[in-house]
């Protein structure tokens, strides 16, 4: 897709603001600098709302890079209701994901929460599902499992659907169901966002643009991202932080939508079962595979029924392509 061009008028306000970051000095602006938050970036042009609720067009300070939806930020006026952005704050967390040419995107800064959206069909993977849990223990967030399209499928199935994640529930995972095509079809999943960031993860086909648009009418998105910003036409290929109706935030994006975990270590794939954690410190050897190794604590587990086969199948099968690749890639 061809990036979306500026205006004349656009360019030549991004331009002047340029001029000024160039001519700034460090001393003369860290004094002046405000704070703020990024609520979208296309390319060095980023929106930045204040603690007031006020909406400001800046540009990126230069050889500031890095920075992403959901950052806060410093950033000090250049002319009305135009800035430059300064410097960073220091993140609580980053969700990031490979780019091109293997080099490290951010995605979304500051999170709190990760929804991830499974419908019966596609068929859910149980393994990408676990994949997404592990991410949510390294950012240190709430992890909830949100069961969509529910109205297709019958009373029985429903229940059947709902019953195969019982073990995550046990786990501590909230598991909800929802469909945005019943009355109140959304309420579930609406008392979780509430005061919290999230972000909508998931396979392909599960539902995920039908809902962020349930979550967010058309009218809350232009209502967000005003044309006098010169950033609106562009959110749509964008990381975008939304206020939600019913409180909380949405940060939308189409890279968070299709993002893959990928980079894992050993310590984090621990982290990340909870139930295995305890138990792999008991194990007679350092390095044990839990798979036929004498003296293995998980595998006694799993004979007793305290761990579902499935979610040591997924833990194993991380382990094994992080041995096989000598990476940190899964």
């Amino acid at each position: 897709m061809a990036r979306p061009r500026l205006t004349r008028r656009q360019r030549e306000r991004v331009a002047r603001t340029r001029q000024v970051s160039a001519d700034l000095s460090t001393a003369e602006t860290d004094q002046n600098t405000r704070p703020g938050r990024v609520v979208v970036r296309h390319g060095r042009s980023v929106m930045v709302r204040t603690p007031q609720g006020e909406s400001v067009l800046c540009v990126l300070r230069q050889h500031l890079d890095g920075v992403a939806c959901g950052d806060q930020v410093r950033w000090c006026l250049t002319e009305q209701d135009q800035g430059i952005v300064m410097a960073r704050e220091t993140r609580r967390n980053v969700l990031s994901r490979a780019g091109f040419q293997g080099q490290i995107k951010p995605l979304a800064a500051n999170i709190s929460q990760l929804i991830i959206v499974l419908a019966a069909e596609p068929r859910p993977v149980g393994y990408l599902l676990d994949q997404y849990l592990v991410v949510a223990t390294h950012l240190d967030i709430t992890a909830v499992i949100c069961l969509n399209k529910i109205d297709l499928l019958p009373a029985d199935a429903q229940r059947a659907f709902g019953a195969s994640f019982v073990h995550y529930t046990e786990l501590g995972y909230p598991v909800v169901q929802i469909s945005t095509k019943t009355p109140d079809g959304l309420l579930p999943l609406q008392t979780h966002l509430a005061g919290h960031t999230s972000v909508l993860v998931g396979q392909s086909g599960v539902g995920k643009s039908s809902l962020v648009n349930a979550l967010l009418p058309q009218s809350a998105r232009e209502g967000n991202l005003s044309d006098a910003t010169g950033l609106g036409r562009h959110t749509t290929s964008a990381s975008t932080l939304y206020p939600l109706p019913q409180g909380g935030e949405l940060i939308d994006s189409p890279g968070v939508r299709s993002f893959r975990p990928g980079q894992f270590t050993r310590q984090m794939l621990e982290r990340g079962f909870p139930e295995l954690r305890d138990l792999i410190s008991q194990c007679r050897f350092n390095d044990c595979q839990h798979q036929t190794e004498p003296g293995c604590a998980v595998q006694a587990a799993l004979a007793q029924g305290q761990i579902h086969p499935a979610r040591l199948a997924s833990f194993q099968q991380m382990l094994r392509q992080l041995i096989e690749n000598g990476s940190s890639t899964v």
